[in-house]
């Protein structure tokens, strides 16, 4: 134990002098050795005032709106409409945006506060709550990189208020992963464009007022794709819930196009301009992804450390057997990689680093978060026995729901299998 204890100093230290980027604070010594050494919460609040205080924020809106309610609005397969307005409220739902349109949160973003936003929301474990209720984050910035001034006063302001939401249209059944065999099309018709086609495992879509819908206007490949905003209640849309082994209270949905006529006033720049939104949009969701993950996974593995404390077998602690405290280690090794991972990253990211690598690098990422996942919640799971069997409430409730997301952070957002070639083009293997 006591060799456990200074490996923890160790690692702690070694971790805040080699992830993070010039901090100023560290934990307290009593404070390192309750939360032992994978709680880089400190650090990441040490960055600066901004950083600090964005973490309160989002802790606060954790601990009031998501924790309290997260297990009962995954039974009911859904969650209020007007937390996206409460959400905006709390000072979480604006943060980043444009300040123009109803932006909030620090006036100098960078990727150490987008880090800690995602890190913090996941502490919920509850991705599909995340993907819904958060739908701008992925179908706002291609508005916001392409849209006129008249299409961002029409549309930005309600969304990023909350008043109205948008979601993400690209996925189609026949495609994946793969965007650029995008099948679905928009014919030009006079002042209209006529859109067909299905898109499927759209976050949020049985709720959403928008869609922002990717579509073949020109040839085949990445150069034909444009980029369109779609109101619901055009005629000819058409929205389906899909039945999900996770993410219950996500409304999951596949939207179908027919012969959709779309104003050509609704086209976001110029025609076949779409796909290089299109794939940063997936950089960042990505990057997201991987935090989440890897918070997740953090999460699993502090259940586990709770539970196998109090829970007693053969006359000791759980915890006192040695082949649970090698599952929390190997669980602990696991976060402790994949963090190390993430925050090098970043640190390129906010040193400016080359797109064409930095894409590479984020698909290896969110290779290695929902792998750590996946291995954190059947770790945990095996620590926990029934009780992480149980849905709801209990010491189980949050490593239970993510053992339910694992195939779905390993597949959205492009698969492993994606993900793994991508870093191998990248790197000109």
């Amino acid at each position: 134990v006591s060799s456990l204890r200074l490996f923890a100093r160790v690692a702690l230290l070694a971790s805040s002098r080699l992830a993070m980027p010039s901090l100023t604070g560290s934990l307290a010594p009593d404070e390192a050795r309750g939360a032992w050494f994978w709680d880089w919460d400190a650090e990441l609040a040490a960055i600066s005032s901004t950083h600090s205080e964005l973490q309160r924020t989002f802790r606060r809106f954790v601990d009031a709106e998501l924790l309290p309610n997260v297990a009962e609005w995954e039974e009911t397969g859904g969650f209020p409409r007007e937390l996206h307005e409460r959400a905006y409220s709390a000072g979480v739902y604006g943060v980043g945006w444009p300040r123009e349109y109803g932006g909030t949160g620090p006036a100098e973003m960078d990727v150490w506060h987008k880090f800690i936003m995602n890190d913090e929301l996941h502490r919920a474990c509850a991705g599909g709550l995340n993907a819904s209720l958060f739908t701008h984050a992925i179908s706002l910035p291609p508005l916001l990189a392409l849209g006129t001034e008249e299409q961002k006063v029409k549309y930005a302001s309600d969304i990023i208020r909350g008043r109205k939401t948008c979601s993400l249209a690209i996925t189609e059944p026949s495609g994946g992963s793969d965007v650029a065999g995008m099948q679905t099309t928009a014919v030009r018709d006079g002042d209209a464009y006529v859109l067909d086609g299905v898109k499927t495992f759209i976050s949020g879509g049985m709720n959403a007022d928008f869609f922002t819908v990717g579509a073949r206007t020109g040839g085949k490949g990445l150069a034909g794709i444009s980029l369109f905003i779609v109101h619901r209640d055009f005629p000819g849309v058409t929205t389906t819930r899909l039945n999900t082994q996770g993410w219950f209270c996500s409304t999951t949905t596949t939207v179908a196009f027919d012969g959709v006529r779309v104003p050509a006033e609704n086209l976001l720049g110029p025609e076949n301009a779409g796909f290089l939104p299109i794939m940063l949009n997936f950089n960042s969701e990505r990057f997201g992804m991987a935090v989440g993950a890897c918070r997740m996974a953090r999460c699993c593995l502090e259940d586990a450390i709770s539970y196998a404390r109090v829970r007693r077998t053969f006359g000791r602690p759980l915890i006192g057997h040695q082949v649970i405290r090698h599952k929390v280690a190997e669980m602990a090794r696991h976060v402790l990689a994949t963090h190390g991972m993430l925050t090098g990253i970043a640190r390129s990211i906010a040193a400016g680093a080359e797109m064409g690598r930095t894409s590479g690098q984020l698909a290896l990422a969110k290779v290695q978060a929902t792998r750590t996942l996946e291995f954190c919640a059947r770790e945990a799971s095996q620590i926990l026995g029934g009780k992480a069997y149980l849905r709801g409430g209990g010491p189980g409730a949050r490593i239970e729901r993510c053992y339910r997301e694992v195939r779905v952070f390993a597949i959205g957002g492009g698969s492993e299998e994606i993900m793994l070639e991508l870093a191998t083009r990248q790197a000109k293997l």
